[in-house]
């Protein structure tokens, strides 16, 4: 079944994800163990070879070979590639979960527009949700193992009571090569049909929204068979798991401990201090290769949560609860069409009556929140300017109102076009702005002249506020 931890991380606090290192059901110890266990079983047994079983030729040949192996595995760009790969893997892994079919919008609407208290509207209800429930026990027969041994033939699809034998034997007759999933929604809608002819359902409306509610879910059912039948490329499984495996094994020869080069070319400029001393002692004998193992712990597991998630409808920790889903669509779906059909409790006025701003009670671990005040936007705490005259109305003309020669410069205008204001008349206007208001009124742009004479006012105006503005 799946793990859930939400309620451990229910608050971000010392240690939280800490705490969940020592799980082992679902956790990566439990998937990566055997692998772990192998891979530093080899490389003890390289190192030990190595240190003990050569001869001292065979150890510079093995120490060339380590080294070339070791600059090799820079090569791979197994980051890049695991990460993507994951990344497409988890967004798939979440599709499919979505896509998994659910009959709650179904059933209310079933509910609502089904009518009848009688043993045929009773039966009526019960026969639309059970066929729309047998949809998706068939569909997720075909993608989930869990399922399947659930229900391994037919004769235990009708013994659960999904199916009836006359059902059965007429989805049998049905001859053809491909997934017949959709066949109980193919009597959901002639069952409708002939209730909207019988009264039941009382105008085309509600036939209608039955019947989009109905193809809602039969495209989930769909989507999940397509989700199935249609996986992540083969070669691109195939690149990230030779990329994998392909690095930990020139790590296992690139990582091992072997003894510094012997009249090796001293190079020509000096060394540092640090670095000649670490060319001279060489690398550190770590007979445990701690940095290796955490290497090999994070890509490994990385691979293997991808390998996990690509699809969830095993029997792995993680995967999807198919069985559980099915008895739960069951006994909800059967329930709003049938005991909670016109079972209505009586309508009475509520506490806030006669309040005008009802207010909930807190309890006193809660009380703190409701001193807080309520969030009205982030420009409520923004401070204003106490200038009045910041805070002056003023109506712009309209761009047409102005010549062309009067409202942009000529390089600006190949590429703002005739329409945009000179930005250099802005400022101008906004250097002017800043004395005292010339009116009391509404400022306004006087082009009652003609066009000409308009432009050469605009531009007389201009300069006399330009000496102005000189000391």
């Amino acid at each position: 079944m799946t793990v859930s931890y939400t309620l451990k991380v229910a608050e971000a606090r010392f240690g939280a994800f800490s705490g969940l290192l020592l799980r082992w059901r679902g956790s990566i110890y439990k998937l990566l163990y055997k692998e772990f266990l192998l891979f530093g079983a080899l490389y003890a047994v390289l190192s030990v070879t190595y240190r003990l079983w050569l001869t001292q030729e065979q150890k510079q040949i093995y120490a060339q070979v380590a080294r070339y192996c070791n600059r090799s595995a820079d090569l791979i760009p197994l980051s890049f590639v695991l990460g993507f790969y994951v990344t497409l893997v988890v967004n798939r892994w979440w599709s499919q979960y979505t896509s998994i079919p659910l009959p709650d919008q179904l059933m209310c609407v079933i509910s609502a527009c089904v009518h009848g208290v009688d043993q045929s509207g009773r039966l009526l209800r019960r026969t639309l949700i059970r066929y729309a429930n047998l949809a998706s026990v068939l569909v997720l027969r075909s993608v989930s193992t869990r399922v399947l041994k659930r229900f391994p033939t037919m004769e235990h699809v009708v013994d659960a009571g999904f199916m009836s034998q006359e059902e059965r034997r007429k989805f049998e007759s049905l001859k053809s090569d491909f997934n017949k999933y959709w066949v109980p929604c193919v009597w959901f809608t002639n069952l409708a049909a002939q209730a909207r002819r019988d009264g039941r359902i009382r105008d085309d409306i509600a036939l209608g929204l039955i019947l989009e509610e109905l193809n809602k879910y039969r495209a989930k059912c769909s989507m999940l068979f397509h989700y199935d039948w249609i996986s992540i490329p083969l070669v691109y499984t195939q690149v990230v798991t030779i990329a994998v495996y392909s690095f930990f094994a020139l790590s296992l020869v690139g990582r091992q401990f072997v003894e510094p080069e012997t009249g090796a070319a001293q190079p020509q400029e000096p060394l540092e201090p640090d670095k000649e001393v670490s060319s001279a002692l060489g690398d550190l004998d770590m007979f445990v290769p701690l940095t290796t193992l955490l290497q090999f712990f994070f890509y490994a597991g990385w691979l293997k949560v991808a390998e996990q998630l690509i699809n969830p409808f095993g029997e792995d920790d993680d995967d999807f609860e198919t069985n559980q889903l099915i008895d739960r669509n069951l006994q909800v779906s059967l329930l709003s069409v049938d005991d909670m059909y016109q079972n209505l409790p009586p309508a009475e006025k509520d506490q806030y009556w006669d309040e005008a701003q009802p207010q909930p009670p807190y309890t006193v671990a809660t009380a703190a929140e409701s001193l807080r005040p309520s969030f009205l936007g982030s420009t409520f705490n923004l401070r204003m300017s106490d200038d009045p005259e910041q805070c002056l109305q003023v109506e712009a003309s309209p761009r047409s109102d102005l010549p062309a020669t009067a409202t942009q410069t000529p390089l600006l205008g190949r590429f703002l076009g005739s329409g945009a204001l000179s930005p250099a008349i802005s400022l101008r206007n906004l250097g002017r702005a800043r004395g005292a208001p010339r009116t009391p009124h509404l400022l306004r742009f006087r082009t009652e002249l003609g066009g000409e004479e308009a432009a050469s006012r605009i531009d007389e105006a201009e300069e006399s506020g330009d000496e102005a503005l000189e000391p």
